[in-house]
């Protein structure tokens, strides 16, 4: 069994930041890439960050609309993902759902996992 659990959605002014962390856990062998989606009311799910498994941090691929203001990180010894965001604007407002790419114990194959979602309202 595997589990991807994010925190730290809520309710933000416009300019404001929030920090998005997301934890793996379970029965994990390995995790290769991470990531970020969002999905607004009404739009399908897009991709607003990844990292690959580099050693020395892996490397990063932002959606246009967000470089330069949002920030992904991982800590691999945690098994986990965090996305900071700053000057967020309005049209930042959606469902914020974690991605892992990774093998399970005992299996050859990779299987992407996803988390719950969390909600992210930008608003005044």
């Amino acid at each position: 069994q595997v589990q991807l659990v994010e925190s730290g959605g809520g309710l933000v002014q416009p300019g404001g930041s929030l920090r998005l962390s997301c934890a793996a856990s379970g029965s994990i062998f390995s995790i290769n890439a991470m990531g970020w989606y969002r999905q607004a009311p009404g739009k399908e799910r897009e991709l607003v960050a990844s990292i690959t498994s580099g050693a020395s941090g892996g490397s990063t691929r932002y959606a246009g609309s967000v470089k330069g203001r949002f920030t992904i990180s991982r800590d691999n010894a945690k098994n986990s993902v965090y996305l900071q965001m700053n000057s967020l604007k309005p049209e930042d407002t959606a469902v914020y759902y974690c991605n892992a790419d990774l093998i399970r114990v005992g299996s050859p194959y990779q299987y992407g996992y996803w988390g719950q979602g969390t909600q992210v309202t930008v608003s005044s």
